[in-house]
């Protein structure tokens, strides 16, 4: 079987480069390339000379066939993609959960970058930046109207440079300055803790490099902690995918072994495979399997599965195969819908094509494609309902996205879009209030976490606060998703 799978590059199934990232799949070596449309090809290198002769100033060659590739490719759908030098390195960075910066997990608040918490080890979180601390300038530039990648950008850079941020820390009222020297920052895809005694809960963040080390680690700590262990929340709400291995790892640790995780179909025939629980499906090379130190009450320990319309990919993946294998109860919002695989293949030393060369299928044959896996139970964000959920955005509302090849059409849903106008005038009614009296999410893990609470009420066989008011897209193609 490893004879069959020969590494000609990465896959993904994630929804954007460097956010939504990749699954991996392997890919053997192409056939004889199709015969080339000559007529076509003699046009393109027409309209480049004329460009390159007649354009009012002199261009870049290299910048004309580079805009020229990134434009073929991102015709096609929203993930394929052109990797210029640049980009593939950012890509590569998110796969790996390394880069070079000041290591901090952050969002966006009032036009600035709020700290959600220091990665533990980090030079800020050595430089004493505290959770819901707001960077106002970096460096000589104000952070207010700038994007959130933009900032990101601004605060990575090369190793050993120094980054002096402006921080405002409104419990203390004041506004100081810190010098941080950037470094290298490997990120944790994992966190976990007890939550009362008897039930714990395992949150993973993207699936990366180091997702299934860490997911071991930890769950042989939650086991150290509860022995008798009788019940698990696995949190993949907001994990925007990753890994195919990863994805497969983490199912096969729930599930029997050799059972199918997910399969994927597309045109060329090493696209069409099974991946399943077992080793050989998700070890990268020859060598112990991490999930042997698992406890063997993991495969029946009662499971809740937490999701929302930002589990995309490998999370949907996971969902999808411990729902069908009726391993856990998936609780929380119908997912993003991200059902297809993305080849990623080096064109040369830092530059690639990401592009989707598969459909992924749940093990009861789902295409989850532009639908989504929808929750077994569903369970708003807070007590009060799924306030501005509805506004994110989902697979089924990006321009160009792939149908799901199941012949159910992505039909116009009314209700759903009565919803976020509805939704869209609370948000800005909500804008208008001061900050300290605005509605927010509540911190994943945390006390007011009502789903987790909910997840734990489920587990603890009490009433669960089902939703009300949630809008399923597609809804008359449930059955048949």
């Amino acid at each position: 079987m490893r004879q069959k799978l020969k590494i000609a590059g990465w896959i993904s199934v994630g929804a954007f480069a460097g956010a939504l990232t990749t699954v991996s799949l392997q890919t053997v070596a192409r056939g004889a390339l199709a015969p080339l449309p000559l007529e076509e090809l003699q046009q393109l290198a027409a309209v480049f000379g004329m460009v390159k002769s007649d354009y009012v100033e002199a261009v870049d060659e290299k910048k004309l066939i580079s805009e020229a590739i990134t434009g073929m490719v991102a015709s096609l759908d929203p993930h394929s993609q052109y990797f210029d030098k640049k980009s593939f390195k950012e890509f590569r960075e998110g796969t790996t959960g390394r880069f070079v910066g000041v290591g901090i997990e952050i969002s966006q608040e009032d036009g600035l970058v709020k700290v959600v918490s220091p990665i533990e080890g980090s030079p800020a979180f050595r430089a004493g930046l505290q959770p819901n601390d707001l960077i106002t300038r970096v460096d000589d530039t104000p952070i207010k109207g700038m994007s959130l990648n933009e900032a990101v950008k601004r605060m990575r850079g090369e190793p050993n440079t120094k980054v002096v941020l402006t921080v405002l820390r409104k419990s203390e009222e004041r506004t100081f300055t810190v010098t941080i020297t950037r470094e290298e920052i490997k990120t944790v895809s994992v966190k976990a803790k007890v939550i009362e005694p008897g039930y714990a809960w395992i949150r993973l963040t993207q699936f990366q490099d180091r997702t299934v080390e860490d997911f071991v680690r930890r769950l042989e700590e939650i086991y150290k902690a509860e022995p008798q262990l009788k019940g698990l929340v696995l949190d993949l709400r907001n994990d925007p995918g990753g890994l195919l291995d990863a994805a497969v790892a983490v199912s096969a640790a729930f599930l029997p072994d050799n059972v199918t995780v997910v399969s994927t179909n597309g045109q060329l025939a090493e696209s069409k495979f099974v991946y399943k629980a077992a080793p050989e499906f998700y070890l990268r090379r020859p060598g112990n399997d991490p999930l042997r130190k698992l406890p063997a009450a993991l495969k029946s320990v009662p499971l809740v599965v937490l999701v929302n319309e930002g589990s995309a990919s490998a999370s949907e993946i996971v969902a999808g195969a411990l729902q069908d294998h009726k391993r856990a109860t998936i609780m929380g919002s119908q997912t993003f819908g991200k059902g297809s695989v993305q080849t990623v293949r080096p064109l040369g030393p830092d530059t690639g094509l990401k592009l989707t060369t598969a459909r992924y299928y749940t093990p009861s044959g789902k295409s989850i494609q532009a639908r989504g896996i929808v929750p077994d139970v569903l369970v708003d964000e807070s007590i009060e309902g799924n306030i501005f959920a509805v506004l994110r955005t989902r697979e089924a509302d990006l321009d160009k996205h792939l149908g799901n090849n199941q012949g159910a059409a992505e039909a116009r849903n009314t209700a759903l879009e009565a919803a976020r106008e509805a939704a869209r005038k609370r948000a800005e009614e909500e804008a208008r209030k001061p900050p300290s009296e605005r509605t927010l999410a509540p911190e994943f893990g945390g006390p007011k976490d009502f789903q987790l609470a909910q997840a734990i009420n489920q587990l603890r066989g009490r009433p669960v606060v089902v939703s009300k008011t949630q809008v399923i897209a597609n809804k008359d193609e449930k059955k048949e998703n």
